[in-house]
C-alpha cells in the first residue's frame, strides 16, 4: 500500500535532516501543507524551535496578487511560522530526498476569514454565528474557496493534492479554551446546531418548501429536550429524523447537499483545468452526508464519480464504518486512502497500525495517509517504521 506521511512546511524548513528523516520511514509520498488553519504544533526535532504557532488560516506560500487583487475575500499571506515561499522550500527539500510531494489544502475553515468578513459565516437556529465556518452556500466564499483550493494545490512540482474541510463545517471546533463540554452533544444534535440560517441558507431552505423561521424554530424545539437533560449521545441520521422530524430533516440535508455538490464540482473542476496532466485529486470525506468538519460528508458515488479519490478517517476503528461505502462504488484507478493518526498523545496508536492497514486492506484501501509525522514522537516514527516493513513485507 503506497502510503503518504502528511507534514506542515515548518517541520522542514530550517532541519536538514528532516527530508531523508521521513524517507526513512518507508513512505513513497509526503501530503504537505500549503494553505492551513490557525494551529499550535509541537515540533519535536526541530533544531530551532520546539513549538510554532500559526495565529490564523493562511496559504504558507506567496499567494498571486493577480489572481485577488480588488477582491474583498483574499488568503491571507503566513506570518513568522511560514515566511516567503516555505512550503516550496519544504517540498524542494523533500523531492530531492525521492518523496513526491501532493499538497493538503484546508478549505472552509478560516477563523480569521470569519472574524472579519462576518457576512461568510455559518449562523446557527439561534442567531450565533460560527466565525470559523464559511457558509460554502454563498456565491461569494464559494468562488474564494474554489480559487484557493485551486492556487494551493498546484503548486510547483506537486503531483496531486488532498483538499480538506471542501464542504460544511459545523459547531464542532479545536477552539481555544473550550468551554462546550458541560452538555453532551452526540452528531444528531450536532447537525441541528450547524445547521445555517444565513440569509442565502433561509432562501434555500424556502427553495425547498420549507418555511425558514418555522425550520429555526423546530430547531430549538428539538433541542430542548436535549439541553434539559444535559445532553444527548443519540448519533446516525435516523436519530436526525427523528429528533427533528423525517420530512424537516430530509429537506435540510437536501438543501445542503446541493450547495455542498456545487463547492465540491467546482473546485475539482478548477484544480484539474489549471493542473499538469496526471495530477491527483482527493477528498477528506466521510460516507454520511449530513457530516460537517474535515472529513465533509458525501455521498460515496457522487464524489468518486468527481473527484480520483478519497482520504477517510480510519483510526480507532472507523475503517469498518468508512471504507466499505465507498470501495461499493470504486471503479477503475480511484484511489480509497485509510488515514491513520500514528500520534500516541492524539489518540492514535501506531504500534497497531501494520494490523490496521492490513484490515483497511481487506475493506478496499489501496493507500495509507499517516497523520502525522512532525507531530510524532521518535517512538511513535520507529513504530512507523516497523509497520511500514511489515506491510511490504506482507503480499497484497
Amino acid at each position: 500500500m503506497r502510503a503518504s506521511a502528511f507534514l506542515y512546511p515548518w517541520d522542514v524548513v530550517g532541519d536538514p535532516e528532516a527530508a531523508a528523516r521521513i524517507a526513512d520511514l518507508g513512505v513513497r509520498q509526503v501530503t504537505l501543507a500549503s494553505a492551513y488553519h490557525s494551529t499550535r504544533a509541537l515540533t519535536p526535532r526541530h533544531p530551532r524551535h520546539r513549538l510554532v504557532t500559526a495565529g490564523y488560516a493562511a496559504v504558507l506560500y506567496p499567494p498571486d496578487p493577480s489572481r485577488w487583487a480588488g477582491r474583498d475575500l483574499v488568503p491571507y499571506a503566513a506570518g513568522e511560522w511560514a515566511p516567503g515561499d516555505a512550503y516550496g522550500e519544504a517540498a524542494s527539500a523533500l523531492e530531492a530526498a525521492g518523496l513526491d510531494v501532493h499538497s493538503w489544502v484546508v478549505l472552509a475553515h478560516n477563523s480569521r476569514l470569519g472574524a472579519e468578513h462576518p457576512g461568510t459565516s455559518v449562523v446557527n437556529a439561534y442567531g450565533d454565528r460560527y466565525p470559523w465556518a464559511p457558509c460554502v452556500a454563498r456565491p461569494a466564499v464559494r468562488e474564494y474557496l474554489v480559487d484557493l483550493a485551486t492556487e494551493a494545490a498546484v503548486r510547483p512540482g506537486a503531483r496531486g493534492t488532498e483538499l480538506e474541510s471542501c464542504g460544511w463545517y459545523g459547531m464542532a471546533h479545536l477552539h481555544a479554551h473550550d468551554k462546550i463540554a458541560g452538555v453532551t452533544l452526540g452528531d444528531a444534535a450536532q447537525y441541528l446546531m450547524s445547521l445555517c440560517f444565513c440569509a442565502v441558507c433561509r432562501d434555500g431552505y424556502a427553495d425547498h418548501g420549507l418555511d425558514p423561521d418555522a425550520t429555526a424554530a423546530a430547531v430549538r424545539r428539538a433541542l430542548a429536550p436535549v439541553w434539559a437533560a444535559g445532553g444527548s449521545t443519540a448519533a446516525g441520521w435516523p436519530a436526525v429524523r427523528e429528533l427533528l422530524g423525517a420530512d424537516l430533516a430530509d429537506a435540510t440535508l437536501a438543501w445542503r447537499a446541493r450547495a455542498a455538490r456545487a463547492l465540491l464540482e467546482s473546485a475539482v473542476a478548477a484544480v484539474r483545468a489549471a493542473a499538469p496532466p496526471g495530477f491527483r485529486v482527493l477528498l477528506h470525506a466521510d460516507p454520511a452526508p449530513y457530516r460537517t468538519g474535515p472529513n465533509p460528508g458525501v455521498d460515496p458515488g457522487h464524489v468518486l464519480s468527481v473527484a480520483d479519490g478519497v482520504v477517510l478517517p480510519c483510526t480507532g476503528g472507523g475503517a469498518e464504518a468508512v471504507l466499505p461505502p465507498f470501495a461499493a462504488q470504486a471503479r477503475g484507478e480511484a484511489v480509497l486512502a485509510a488515514n491513520f493518526t500514528v500520534v500516541s498523545g492524539m489518540g492514535g496508536s501506531p504500534a497497531t497500525l501494520a494490523a490496521d492497514a492490513a484490515r483497511a486492506r481487506e475493506l478496499g484501501a489501496d493507500q495509507l495517509r499517516l497523520y502525522h509525522a512532525g507531530l510524532a514522537s521518535d517512538a511513535d516514527l520507529a513504530a512507523v517504521r516497523s509497520a511500514l516493513r511489515a506491510l511490504t513485507a506482507t503480499p497484497a
